[in-house]
């Protein structure tokens, strides 16, 4: 795991893991709870979650245009996202300028964001996917917790609905309480010459080995 990784994974295990009695929204029952917002929203965590899952991205979804996922806890997950591909850009662009002779590889491609709606708007233009939206580009589904799968599968149909292709489904942090499973189901059933991807960055199993052994 490199520095990033592991700079990320110590934020999220100490500002969004804690162990008690908790009642999740899916109605099951857990010794702990895992809330990403928490880090996607700190100005460094937001930083970090948008370094990381824009290498996955690049790694497993080369082509993608655009980043998109359901309302409102993928909301700050795209964001940093398309951030972090923009002063990727910006980054390549200058370091060609200082050193104009030297080969910095391909230029790298901006990711737009989208947002998936819960329901379609009953006002203005009435749309459910809100940002970029083309006909049949090639797209990557995110989110921050993925416990049944529900939330990224409802992301998944309205931005098919919506026309575009979904090519890769990524996560902060998946729980491994059958949504991975899920979802990946939910892939499999979309016409595609290749296999689309379902990548988490960290287990749930990650993080609390991760609290754990940050505390005193």
């Amino acid at each position: 795991m490199n520095g990033t990784r592991e700079a990320l994974l110590d934020l999220i295990a100490t500002l969004s893991f804690k162990l008690g009695n908790f009642t999740l929204a899916s109605g099951q029952q857990s010794d702990y709870y895992i809330d990403c917002r928490v880090t996607t929203l700190h100005a460094e965590g937001g930083r970090l979650t948008g370094i990381v899952l824009l290498d996955l991205i690049r790694e497993h979804c080369p082509t993608a245009l655009a980043v998109g996922g359901l309302t409102m806890g993928a909301d700050p997950v795209v964001s940093n996202v398309a951030s972090a591909s923009a002063w990727e850009l910006a980054d390549y662009k200058e370091f060609h300028e200082l050193a104009p002779d030297e080969d910095h590889g391909e230029e790298p491609a901006l990711l737009h964001g989208f947002l998936v709606r819960k329901a379609e708007k009953t006002h203005g233009t009435g749309r459910r996917v809100e940002g970029f939206l083309k006909a049949g580009a090639p797209v990557v589904i995110v989110d921050d917790v993925c416990t049944t799968g529900g939330s990224t599968i409802m992301a998944i149909e309205a931005t098919r609905d919506a026309g575009m292709k979904v090519v890769g489904v990524f996560c902060l942090v998946d729980r491994e309480q059958g949504g991975r499973l899920k979802i990946e189901q939910a892939l499999a059933e979309i016409p595609s010459d290749d296999d689309v991807p379902f990548v988490s960055a960290f287990t749930a199993a990650d993080v609390r080995r991760a609290h754990l052994a940050l505390k005193p």
